[in-house]
């Protein structure tokens, strides 16, 4: 589709963090030397509706146009992104059709160029610039209001649970780790009562357990207002 445009496909996240789970997504990030049109978008979304999802492994693909990042600037925006949560959209045809601000791009790139891992084209910071670290921050702090709506209302309890604790792990640290090796790290440090949110939602990524959340609804808030609170001691909000 994109033929001599392709600049380069990008393998990151739990592939090259640990191994992947039995819950984990395959990410891959491919870089463009020109924006997709309308079309270009159909078509790789009925691609991808093909080729993710059972019995292969879900796909979080996200396209980037290479003048869009390069040289940087924040917020980064992106052509398309597939994701299993979208894809009763992507069956409806609905693509973007400019791009998208996207702030959780500034962290997807930043894991590109940690893991060095290309599939297609050149190493990826020989077409990717180095992500400031204040705008990786900024991007951290603003994925912080857009996974507490899904724990408040139960609609991705796990994934928030988690990304919170990752959150909390790479602003404390500067490290980018695996979901369930930042939980790890914030285990040995959360107080006892808001530990056991986090070990289920841990479990469960390991496919350990099922995934149930009623008998641990009151934990659940209480655990996540307590790592909001770390997190924004490390890096108040402007």
């Amino acid at each position: 589709m994109l033929g001599p445009d392709l600049v380069g496909a990008y393998l990151f996240g739990s592939a090259v963090l640990g191994g992947l789970r039995p819950r984990s997504d395959l990410d891959v990030l491919v870089l463009s030397e020109r924006r997709l049109s309308s079309d270009d978008k159909r078509l790789l979304g009925a691609r991808l509706l093909r080729l993710s999802g059972r019995p292969l492994r879900p796909l979080e693909v996200t396209v980037v146009a290479q003048p869009e990042v390069r040289p940087w600037r924040y917020p980064p925006r992106m052509e398309l992104q597939y994701g299993e949560w979208l894809r009763e959209a992507f069956e409806r045809g609905e693509v973007e059709s400019e791009p998208t601000p996207n702030t959780d791009l500034a962290l997807l790139i930043a894991q590109v160029l940690l893991a060095d891992r290309p599939l297609s084209g050149p190493r990826p910071a020989d077409v990717l610039e180095p992500v400031p670290v204040h705008d990786l921050e900024r991007a951290l702090l603003a994925s912080v209001d857009d996974v507490l709506p899904g724990i408040v209302t139960a609609t991705d309890t796990r994934n928030g649970i988690l990304t919170l604790a990752r959150i909390w792990g790479t602003l404390a640290t500067g490290e980018i780790r695996s979901k369930d090796a930042a939980a790890d790290w914030a285990l040995a440090r959360l107080p006892d009562e808001h530990r056991t949110a986090l070990a289920r939602a841990r479990a469960v990524y390991l496919g350990e357990e099922v995934e149930r959340w009623d008998d641990l609804a009151a934990r659940v808030r209480p655990y996540a207002d307590h790592v909001v609170g770390e997190i924004r001691r490390l890096v108040p909000a402007p």
